[in-house]
C-alpha cells in the first residue's frame, strides 16, 4: 500500500486523502460530500479514502490522530490538512486556492 500511496501523491494529478474510519459517524457524513467534491473537479482530482483501522502504518506516518482527516497532496506535496467534516464549498475553495486547478 505504501509504495502504490507514494505513486498517488507524487501524481501530476492533485490529490486529496480521506483518512476515515467505517465506525466514525462524522466520516460518514463527509463521504457524500466528497462525492459531490469529485462530480465538481471530475479527472483534474483524485480522491482516496485510506480506512485507518487497515492501513494503522500510513495513519501513523501522517499522523492521524482522528478522523475524519483530510489532506490535500500535489506532486508529492502536502499542501493542506484539516480534520473535521467540512462543507462541499469550503473543500472546493480549498483545492482551488492550493494547487493548480481552477
Amino acid at each position: 500500500m505504501n509504495t502504490k500511496f507514494q505513486d498517488l501523491i507524487n501524481s501530476d494529478t492533485p490529490v486529496l486523502i480521506d483518512f476515515y474510519a467505517t465506525w466514525c459517524g462524522p466520516c460518514k457524513m463527509l463521504s457524500p460530500i466528497l462525492k459531490e467534491v469529485k462530480d465538481n473537479f471530475a479527472d483534474s482530482l483524485s480522491i482516496i479514502k485510506v480506512d485507518v483501522d487497515k492501513n494503522q502504518e500510513l495513519a501513523a506516518q501522517y499522523q492521524v490522530r482522528g478522523v475524519p482527516t483530510m489532506m490535500f497532496f500535489q506532486s508529492g506535496k502536502q499542501l493542506w490538512r484539516q480534520s473535521g467534516v467540512l462543507s462541499k464549498q469550503d473543500i472546493i475553495a480549498t483545492i482551488v486556492a492550493k494547487s493548480s486547478i481552477k
